[in-house]
Order: structure tokens, then sequence, then C-alpha cells
């Protein structure tokens, strides 16, 4: 059965059409109230219990790995941000002189520094690879280009399920087999997509993939989770963590110093990843994201932005065909004549809230937003024309 509008459960006022999620997700009514109890914990810590720093995290683990259809929870960790986790892979990666790392123009800072650093490091070579200059099957011809360019100088892939900016989906599947041809390694960021859009690790089989917690997991900012592939299951932490090391349960032999690590991606978990206040939030966070369904949200998302989409063409926007590109979040790019700034403070001044990424609007919606949420966003724009 298709799911039905979910703004009861969500604190957006009336006179606010919120397209935004994918720069910070509301919280809904669930995770507002674990926040509350996470607080009356640490309010009372002589109620706190050894168990408590471990059993959430262990729940919230389990969670998101049900979510990317992976079947072993510690092959999670649980991070503060997707720089942490980007850094954390990059800190395991050696390279020879000349390698390549591709990477996709205008991708996330956080998925962008590390690897420069990473090869002027080792004197690589950062690879960018840009959409090309077209508005017909831009998308189509972006993936063909990307598959063009693995070759065996390809050290690392790096680059997002979809463009964070605009909702370009990139063809994974087929990206993971000729990176694995050429013994590259696939390094996914999935902030703008796990969560409202399918992911199969097992499908996918990436080496690693980073999510931030903020965005379609609906998790409060601060929060972040990485699946480490075999690669990753002897390397090297960014930290040592006390909780990461094998038998930390027991409180009385701590200073009895463990050389070993918990299994596989254990070892990467940020320190105090069993924060009272966010892990709560963080499990009925996801609890939610998987009753709904990511299929569900995107079919939803589809549903009610099929007609805005086909009335913003026919103000002369460009918006990538829907085979190439997610239908959560789309980018809207504007007729040349419009302008900008202009309209920027308009729909900022009918609390219409949008994000500008580049030469495009980037819509996101979800189950809080109808059909009636985009009205505002198309008049204002007609306005500008």
């Amino acid at each position: 059965m298709p799911l039905k509008n979910q703004k009861h459960l969500f604190y957006i006022p009336e006179d606010v059409t919120y397209l935004n999620i994918a720069s910070q997700s509301p919280a809904f009514k669930t995770i507002y109230e674990a926040g509350l109890e996470g607080l009356k914990q640490k309010n009372q810590p002589h109620k706190i219990r050894i168990s408590d720093y471990f059993e959430p995290v262990t729940e919230l683990k389990k969670l998101f790995a049900q979510l990317i259809d992976e079947d072993n929870f510690n092959r999670i960790a649980t991070i503060p941000s997707v720089s942490y986790g980007i850094a954390t892979v990059a800190n395991n990666i050696i390279l020879k002189e000349n390698d390549e790392i591709l990477i996709i123009d205008e991708q996330f800072p956080s998925n962008v520094y590390s690897w420069q650093k990473l090869a002027k490091k080792f004197n690589a070579k950062i690879r960018v690879v840009s959409a090309p200059e077209t508005d017909t099957n831009r998308v189509k011809l972006w993936n063909e280009i990307i598959l063009d360019t693995i070759n065996n100088n390809t050290a690392v892939v790096a680059m997002g399920n979809i463009h964070w900016s605009n909702g370009s989906l990139f063809n994974l599947k087929a990206i993971s087999k000729k990176a694995k041809q050429h013994d590259a390694l696939l390094i996914i960021d999935g902030s703008q997509s796990v969560g409202a859009l399918p992911f199969s690790v097992k499908d996918i089989q990436p080496d690693a993939l980073i999510c931030a917690g903020y965005k379609w997991l609906f998790g409060p900012y601060g929060c972040g989770y990485a699946y480490f592939g075999a690669y990753f299951d002897n390397g090297n932490s960014i930290e040592e963590n006390w909780s990461n090391r094998l038998d930390s349960e027991n409180f009385a032999e701590l200073t009895n110093y463990k050389s070993e690590y918990k299994p596989l991606a254990n070892r990467y978990s940020v320190g105090e990843s069993g924060n009272f206040i966010y892990v709560r939030m963080q499990i009925e966070a996801l609890k939610q994201v998987l009753e709904w369904t990511p299929k569900a949200i995107q079919e939803y998302c589809e549903s009610i932005s099929v007609v805005a989409i086909k009335e913003l063409k026919a103000l002369g926007c460009v918006i990538e065909d829907s085979n190439y590109r997610t239908h959560h979040l789309f980018g809207i790019k504007l007729p040349n004549e419009l302008d900008v700034n202009a309209l920027k403070k308009d729909l900022f001044s009918k609390n219409i809230f949008v994000s500008f990424r580049g030469n495009y609007i980037r819509v996101s919606c979800h189950l809080f937003n109808t059909a009636d949420d985009f009205k505002p966003l198309i008049t204002c724009i007609a306005s500008h024309l």
C-alpha cells in the first residue's frame, strides 16, 4: 500500500514550505521525545549502567546494517561526520606514484579534501570527471564517461550514489564492476541517498559506504554511519577509543590494556559513540525509516512532484529525465534570464526553503510534503520570468 502523508509526525509550521531536507532534516516527534529521555538519563547519572554504553550502540548498528542490506552489524561503525569516515578510509590506503583517484566534478568538499591530501602524500593524481555540456541525455552520457575513465591507473573511485546538488543518479552497479576489473577501491558517500533511495551493499559491493546521519536518516547534527568492507578489516583507526577494544565492557579490568580490537569495523567507531542522547534519537529515527522503507519514500516523492516538474519545465526550467535522477532530490536549472539573487530574496521572504547549488535550485522533499508544497515555489519562479 502506498505511503500517506506523514506531516502529523513533524513540527513544521503551516506557513513554512520546507523543501530542503537534503540540507537538514526536521525531527519527528518520537526522535524529539527520545532526545528528552537521553537528557533525563544524563540528569541522573547514577542510573546509567555499564550496558548503556554498549547495548544501544549495537542496536543502532544492527538497524543501519538492515537498512543497507548488510548481514553483519560488525561491519558498521558509528562516526560523527562524513569527513571523519572518509579520513578513516584514506588513512588506510597506500598509493603508488601516478595512481589516480577518480572523483566527480563539484563533489561535496568532505569527500574531496582527504583525497587531495592522500594524492599529495603519494604523488598520485586526482582525476575529476565532469558532466557533459548538454541538457540532452546528460546523466546517461556522464555515467558512460565515468566508466570510460576507470582504467589500470585508477586506484580509488570516490563518489556519491547521486550528485548531492541535483540528484543525478550514478550507475553504481556498473561502476563497481568496472572498478573491480581494475582492482580499484569503490568508496561511496551515501549521505544524500541512503534512507530515501534503496541501497544494497550486496548488490553494489562498495569497499566503504559513508553516510551523514542528519539528513535522510533523521539523526541529530554530529552523527553518521560507515560500512567497511573486507579491505579494511585489519586497518588503522584515526583514534584509539577504549570502547573499541576487546572486553571493554569489563570496567574493572580496563587498565589491563588490550592490543586486540573488537571485530571488523568496530575499531573505526568514534570515541564516546555511546552518546546517551544521540544514540536514542538515531535508533528511533532508523526504526521509522525502516518502517516506511526507502522504496516507498521514493515512490511517494515521485507521486507528489510529477505535476510540479511538468509545470516547471513549461516555464523553461531544465530538469533531468526521471530515469536518470532521484525523486526525493532533484535539481532545477533556471532559465538564463532569471535574476537568481532576486529570486532567493523572494523565496526567503515567503518562507519557501530550498537550496541553491551552483546553477541549480536543489529541491528535496519527503513524507511531510504534499503536491501543494510545490505550488508556492512554482508561482515564485514564474513571477520572476
